[in-house]
């Protein structure tokens, strides 16, 4: 489905609210487009309307005096005799002889002229005083201010009706947006690990923020303006074919104009977005990134290396803004501006030509009413060609966000399933990050519940990894992991983890409190066993100095806090959870001893009645395991306690001594 179609679907979930909004707009625009019509009439049969033929009658009242008689121009209530009044310069005569055609008007000495071409015709006639001509004009004057008065209404009508048009248009949109945004989120989190690994945080960020708000402002504005001109296009063609249907119909070849240069435009404008809005996401990865590696550029001095790629970047996004910048200039008035002299021209000569007729019969009223229409036509077909620049843009950050979306992920279950015992077996496991690179290689090894098994090994040896396919943040391409007997690929991953705790290197704390990251917001964890977790990991002695307790505030990743405080809350956030496998990835590598000590003096209670897995780095934490694997690039060389290893004076014996070496000197 194209991007185009797949916006529209999702402007249907909100459709009772646009169409409510239309029918508004539909009432507004009648409204509206009502005006010339009122104003020809007024001008044609009113402010015009003393040209008519009037009629001699007996009655006084409606009627307008002269010379002691009185005329109305109601044949049905009058005489035979009868008078006409005509513009002749800046003044209006009466005669009382019928007119053969009409033309230019001269008066002179009494005698009108009227000529038309190569004829002439001359009569009889008399120049009305201004009180004279005020006599006629009264008779109009109460039918003008009626129309006044129903304009103004309409007006009214039109502005309320196009205020409610515009509130539930930019309602429905932004509640499009919000339907969008939440499900692009709802996507990121069902999306694998794998697919992080690959794309920055910066540019997933880029596609969150700014193309959803591009693809906003396609529902508020461009939508909401594409809306708007073609009803009021349509209403004016049709107050056009009622007025004249030979004009309207040349009028009409705007319209394939109109169509065939938003191809054109279409193809460079699509091109030129592309890469902005890849540039912006460029922008935005490079930015967070830069953030969160500050400490490290003023550390070595990249400041100016960094700002030279950023530069770099935002010259090529600067470059390439430009050029659509110059293809808008170059297009978008321009081309209105054409357009509207052609359609000046035609009209123009359409009626100039009319007007030779000896039979035209074309009025000063339709005249006015075909030149408001005209005019009003290009402010909306402005409006369209304005907003073709934006309906690209929102078309290509559509484009970027329906591909993370179309991104395959994985449904996030509510299954709940009992707490399992903990008995993890990989049989024959073998397992890469690409294909035929395999980095676990025929694993095998067995954890019984309540153990602790230790894994050890230089960097690449494949640690990380056997936690990354515990956890199931991937698979394996062969063999199976059981645990408790059930192969964990039958398992759907959050169920997998809901009895499932890991504590990281480098822990990872949110905004909000020291309680809350504890919990992380679990309606099943209360207060009270938030501060019993974070009592028995020993987190009171450590943060009871902070002003408002476990309620201080955390900014994000913690920063404020200590690598020590921050281990002590990520241990208590595994505790607190009460998981049957704990995983503690190098979770004391990077704290200083004496909160190594507590955490240590913790680790029994943390562990009891749980298999824990431990990836360590220093050896000496580890020496109480139940079982230490060895491994060395995939493979597990050596298997045993840590007596049992050191007896057999192999990887891990030299690995020991090595760090123990290292300790003496």
């Amino acid at each position: 489905m194209s991007t185009g179609k797949r916006l529209f679907q999702y402007a249907l979930n909100f459709k009772r609210i646009i169409v409510f909004a239309l029918a508004m707009l539909s009432v507004a625009v009648a409204a509206d487009l009502a005006g010339p019509f009122i104003a020809k009439k007024m001008i044609d049969d009113h402010i015009l309307g003393i040209e008519s033929v009037w009629y001699k009658t007996d009655s006084e009242t409606g009627t307008a005096e002269l010379k002691g008689s009185y005329y109305t121009k109601d044949p049905q209530s009058a005489d035979d005799e009868s008078i006409r009044i005509l513009q002749a310069g800046r003044g209006f005569v009466v005669t009382e002889t019928d007119i053969e055609f009409d033309g230019k008007r001269s008066y002179e000495d009494g005698i009108l002229t009227i000529s038309q071409g190569a004829k002439a015709a001359q009569y009889e006639a008399e120049l009305l005083s201004s009180d004279e001509l005020m006599n006629f004009y009264k008779l109009e004057l109460p039918s003008i201010i009626e129309l006044l008065a129903f304009y103004f209404v309409l007006m009214i009508v039109a502005s309320i009706f196009q205020y409610g048009q515009r509130f539930y248009l930019q309602k429905s949109a932004n509640r499009i947006i919000q339907k969008l945004r939440e499900d692009v989120f709802r996507q990121i989190q069902r999306l694998p690990i794998q697919y992080f690994d690959n794309l920055p945080a910066g540019k997933v960020v880029a596609r969150i923020t700014n193309d959803t708000e591009a693809i906003r402002e396609l529902y508020v504005t461009v939508l909401s303006t594409f809306f708007t001109s073609f009803i009021y296009i349509t209403g004016i063609y049709v107050a056009l074919f009622i007025l004249n249907a030979k004009l309207a119909a040349i009028c009409l070849l705007l319209l394939p104009i109109l169509y065939v240069w938003a191809k054109l435009y279409r193809k460079y404008a699509s091109k030129y977005n592309h890469v902005i809005r890849s540039r912006v996401s460029d922008i935005n990865g490079m930015i967070n990134e830069s953030i969160q590696g500050m400490s490290i550029i003023q550390a070595f001095s990249r400041e100016k290396e960094t700002h030279q790629d950023f530069e770099k970047l935002n010259r090529e996004h600067f470059t390439y803004q430009n050029k659509l910048l110059s293809l808008n200039s170059s297009t978008s008035h321009n081309l209105v501006q054409v357009l509207r002299n052609i359609v000046f021209v035609a009209f123009i000569w359409y009626f100039g030509g009319e007007a030779l007729q000896p039979s035209a019969a074309i009025s000063l009223g339709m005249l006015y009413a075909f030149v408001d229409y005209i005019n009003r036509l290009f402010n909306p077909v402005q409006g369209i060609v304005n907003q073709l620049a934006n309906l690209e843009q929102a078309l290509v950050a559509g484009e970027r966000v329906f591909q993370l979306m179309d991104e395959e992920g994985i449904d996030v279950s509510a299954e709940e399933v009992p707490r399992y015992k903990g008995n993890v077996v990989f049989d024959h496991v073998s397992f890469g990050y690409k294909d035929g690179e395999y980095v676990l290689k025929d694993l095998c090894f067995e954890a019984k519940q309540g153990e602790t098994v230790a894994l050890v090994g230089h960097t690449g040896s494949g640690k990380s990894s056997i936690m990354n396919l515990l956890f199931r943040f991937y698979d394996p391409q062969e063999g199976k992991i059981l645990i408790d007997g059930m192969d964990i690929t039958g398992m759907p991953r959050q169920t997998l983890r809901r009895h499932m705790g890991i504590v990281l290197q480098d822990p990872f704390l949110f905004t909000g409190t020291i309680a809350s990251n504890v919990s992380l917001e679990h309606p099943d964890i209360s207060r009270e066993t938030i501060e019993q977790a974070l009592s028995s990991v020993g987190a009171d002695r450590v943060l009871k100095h902070l002003e408002k307790g476990y309620d201080e505030p955390v900014i994000e990743k913690g920063s404020t806090l200590s690598s020590g405080q921050r281990q002590l809350i990520s241990f208590a956030r595994a505790l607190a959870f009460n998981p049957a496998i704990l995983i503690l990835d190098e979770a004391t590598s990077s704290i200083d001893t004496e909160t190594e000590t507590i955490i240590q003096e913790a680790m029994d209670v943390l562990k009891e009645g749980r298999t824990t897995f431990i990836i360590a780095h220093r050896l000496s934490t580890i020496r109480n395991a139940d079982q230490i694997l060895a491994l060395d690039r995939g493979r597990i060389v050596e298997k045993g306690s840590h007596d049992e290893l050191m007896e057999q004076k192999g990887k891990y014996y030299q690995m020991y001594q090595l760090q123990l070496g290292k300790k003496d000197g």
